[in-house]
């Protein structure tokens, strides 16, 4: 199945005090870029996001939005060091005998001394919150893949349609060509007699100057060509995996054929089809664009 680089996917989490929302989406690009934007706090995973993106996607500028509340982020233990207020008081008590002035030093003023009391936030278990991001990053990205899979089979449809409208063409050109030889004939044999007056004509003059002619015009190699090349491309987007560049590869080689049909094309009817081949493959290549 074929995936387009078009996507989005979305996932909210809430547990335990706990809630995560991770958004994500993409638009073409020539290969996997990823933007992040999320709380510093989660900056420390960004290596492990990119990571786990590359699962789900080859191609794309992918954009991914984090948002993180932990509630119980708030809770702090308090401290108190005994030690360090018991110096404290001690250093009171001697100033008091040595400048002899009252020691009114209470237990809120002791309090407020650096050190005697201390707060100390939660320690957060990484390996526990990147079980919890992970789990919202892969429900998100699952979404995500999910969309790209349903706007590659909308492509897919189309790109077949235009591919069958291409064989359609080809086919005309080919049943076109020998056509063509046969009213040159025509015209050839009319020429001599309305130039020489001659109603006998030689054969042998005229088969070479038909031979001449039709090397000049035979589109016979990039016809063949052309259908080899519509084939490989309906070969691809039945295959799984990224297929876009392969598929650009083809477009471009089914435009150089097309050209020379165009440049060798000597006759209006041909010269239309060689336009709207040209047409129907730029078509494809701008579809081509949207596939991962």
């Amino acid at each position: 199945m074929i995936k387009s680089m078009t996507g989005f996917g979305r996932s909210e989490i809430l547990r335990d005090n706990r809630k995560i929302l991770v958004e994500v989406k993409s638009v073409n690009h020539r290969y996997l870029e990823a933007g992040i934007k999320m709380p510093k706090k989660l900056n420390s995973f960004e290596s492990r996001i990119r990571e786990t993106l590359k699962k789900y996607a080859n191609r794309g500028k992918v954009d991914i939005f984090i948002n993180y509340e932990d509630n119980n982020e708030n809770q702090v233990n308090i401290k108190y060091n005994d030690a360090i207020a018991k110096e404290y008081m001690d250093i009171f008590k001697k100033m008091s005998e040595e400048f002899n002035i009252e020691n009114d030093v209470n237990c809120a003023a002791l309090s407020r001394y650096p050190e005697v009391i201390t707060m100390e936030e939660v320690q957060v278990d990484e390996d526990e919150l990147w079980a919890f991001i992970e789990e919202a990053l892969k429900e998100c990205f699952s979404q995500f893949v999910e969309t790209r899979i349903l706007e590659g089979e909308n492509l897919k449809k189309d790109l077949l349609l235009k591919l069958d409208h291409m064989e359609e063409l080809v086919d005309f050109i080919e049943k076109r060509s020998p056509e063509i030889m046969k009213e040159y004939r025509g015209k050839l044999e009319n020429k001599i007699k309305e130039v020489l007056g001659d109603t006998n004509i030689d054969e042998q003059r005229i088969a070479t100057e038909l031979v001449i002619y039709a090397d000049k015009i035979c589109v016979d190699e990039e016809t063949v060509r052309l259908r080899s090349h519509i084939n490989h491309a309906r070969k691809c987007l039945s295959e799984d995996g990224g297929v876009g560049r392969k598929m650009d590869f083809i477009a471009q080689e089914m435009n150089r054929e097309s050209n020379t049909i165009l440049s060798k094309a000597n006759d209006i009817d041909i010269s239309n089809a060689a336009i709207d081949l040209k047409t129907e493959i730029e078509k494809v290549r701008e579809q081509i664009q949207n596939i991962e």
